[in-house]
Parts: C-alpha cells; structure tokens; sequence
C-alpha cells in the first residue's frame, strides 16, 4: 500500500516541446553557404542592370512588335490592320531597295573590315616597334563621333575642293563628284564603313591572337613548319571563335547603319545609298508612320537573325578547335 502511494504521487518526467529527435532536425532551418550568398549579391547587383534592360529594351520590343500590326501615327490611337503593313511594303520599291543596298553594303564591308583587321592585328601582334602609337591611331575612328567622322569625309569627298580630287588632279585625274553620282555614291560610303570599322575588329583579333599558346608554335617550329604554314594550321582555326564574334557584331552594325548615310548622302542620289535603318527613320519621323516603321523594323530583325543563325550554322558556333 505504502509502495503505491509512492508511485502515485512521484510526477511524470516533462514532455520534450520540440517532439522527436527527428521532427527537431526537420525544423532546423539549413544554414545559408557562401555560394548561396554570393549568388543572392550578384544578383542583388545586377537587378538594376535587369530592370533598366526590362524597362528600356524589352518593353519597346514588345511594343514594336505589337505597332507592326497596326496603322498608327503618334496622334491618334493605334488600329489593328493585320497584315496590310507588310503588304504594302513588299509593292514598296523604295524600300526593296534599301534592302538591297544594305545586303551590299555589309557584302563589302564586313569582310573586306575583317580582312584588314586582322593583318593590322598581325603586323601589331609582332615586333612592331611604336605598336602603341599605331593602336591608338587605328582604334582612334571606333571612338570618335560617327557624325564627326562623316563630316571629315564630306570634305575629303567635296567634288571642288576636297582632298581626294586635290591627290586625284596632281596625276592629271578629273575626279568624280562623288557623293552626288549614282555610281560612286555607295563605293564611297562602303569606304568609309571599312575605314571606321577596322579598329574594333583589330582590337578583338589582337586580344585573341595574344591568348593563343606558344607551345604549338615552338612545336610546329621544331617541326619545320614555315609561318605561313603555322598560319593556315594553327592562327586561323585557333581564331574561330573571335572570327565568328567579330563577323555577328559587324553584320549587326552594317545592318544599323544610319549616321554616315544621313551625314553624306540622306539616301541619295535617287535613293542609291538609302538603308533600311534610314527608310525606318523616315517612316517614323518624317512621315509620322509608326505602325509601317515598327513593320520594318521587325522585318530587319528577322533578317539579322537569319544570317546570324546561318552564320552559326556555316562556321559551327563558337567552339575553336583544341
């Protein structure tokens, strides 16, 4: 009798408020690692950046494509037209044309801009003496104001008194008048294109070529290849990547070409120099036709994106060889 009053008045031992070891171990939230942090501050950093290109770049995309079905002139509400834009630009000769003077236009001076960037980036990548005079000077163009570049080359060509047909005259040469003739009009333009463009393709082959192993060369050297051979066999396929980045970036800004042809020709004479950028200034700008211009626009972007893609295709992406 005694033991069970004993037993009866000893109180039972606490419950644990946490439950089961393992309900505990469930609860306890798992520690945040440095990566997990590092990843939360960049993108912390970078959501500015992302807002900006949301804000600026995405929504006019969006909107672009959207006008492009309609008829729209800044002052009166949009109206959906479907299609109609773009059927009356496939009956508009103007700006088939500036189709096809912008496929020109980026024909010549895309490669023929590659070409001399990359032996500028040869003959600087060797024991050139002054290379640092001769870098600023070549990439001096790609810095400068495209309207202040287009300004020294409206004098250069000036038919009366410009400095080519003052060279051209001291060999007894009539020349031209450039600008104004329908024939010399887009050669000159693709001068200018070439010439301001080199800097920045020499800048990148430079980087490229300055990346590539020694190793290879000392072993083709050993080997008793010439340095053309060396060329051919280890400079080109090594610079694939920088090759197929430069060729994307130059077809973008060939395509974009607007300052130059507005600065020294405004698409003349007779719309032989006109571009499809220029044809979507006018059409937004001057003829208040933001619904045909958002059409053009969109129909620029599907062909960049067609010749970017064959370009992928042709050189294989961006993977060099090993």
């Amino acid at each position: 009798m005694g033991a069970t009053s004993v037993l009866k008045a000893r109180p039972a031992p606490p419950a644990s408020p946490a439950g089961p070891p393992a309900a505990r171990r469930r609860t306890r939230r798992t520690p945040v690692g440095p990566g997990r942090r590092r990843q939360r501050a960049g993108m912390l950093m970078v959501a500015p950046a992302l807002l900006h290109a949301a804000l600026w770049i995405g929504l006019p995309v969006v909107a672009s494509v959207v006008l492009a079905f309609t008829k729209y002139d800044v002052l009166t509400p949009p109206q959906f037209v479907g299609l109609d834009n773009f059927r009356e630009m496939l009956g508009d000769a103007v700006f088939r044309k500036s189709v096809v003077n912008t496929v020109i236009y980026t024909f010549f001076t895309v490669p023929f801009g590659m070409l001399l960037g990359l032996l500028v980036a040869l003959a600087l990548h060797t024991g050139l003496k002054a290379r640092g005079v001769f870098r600023t000077a070549v990439f001096l163009p790609q810095v400068t104001a495209t309207v202040a570049i287009a300004l020294v080359w409206l004098w250069i060509y000036n038919p009366d008194n410009g400095l080519l047909n003052t060279l051209l005259s001291f060999l007894g040469i009539e020349g031209p008048a450039w600008l104004a003739s329908t024939s010399w009009a887009m050669p000159s333009v693709i001068l200018v294109g070439i010439w301001q463009g080199i800097g920045m393709k020499m800048l990148i082959y430079l980087a490229a070529l300055q990346s590539l192993p020694k190793e290879l060369y000392e072993a083709a050297s050993v080997d008793g290849a010439s340095k053309v051979r060396q060329f051919f066999s280890i400079t080109l396929p090594l610079l694939k990547p920088a090759t197929f980045f430069v060729l994307i970036t130059s077809m973008i800004s060939a395509f974009q070409s607007f300052d130059q042809i507005y600065i020294l020709t405004d698409g003349g004479p007779a719309n032989s120099t006109t571009m499809m950028t220029y044809e979507i200034y006018k059409s937004a700008f001057r003829e208040f036709r933001v619904g045909y211009a958002c059409a053009q626009s969109l129909v620029l972007f599907v062909l960049l994106m067609g010749f970017t893609l064959v370009n992928r295709r042709i050189m294989g992406g961006t993977r060099g060889h090993n």
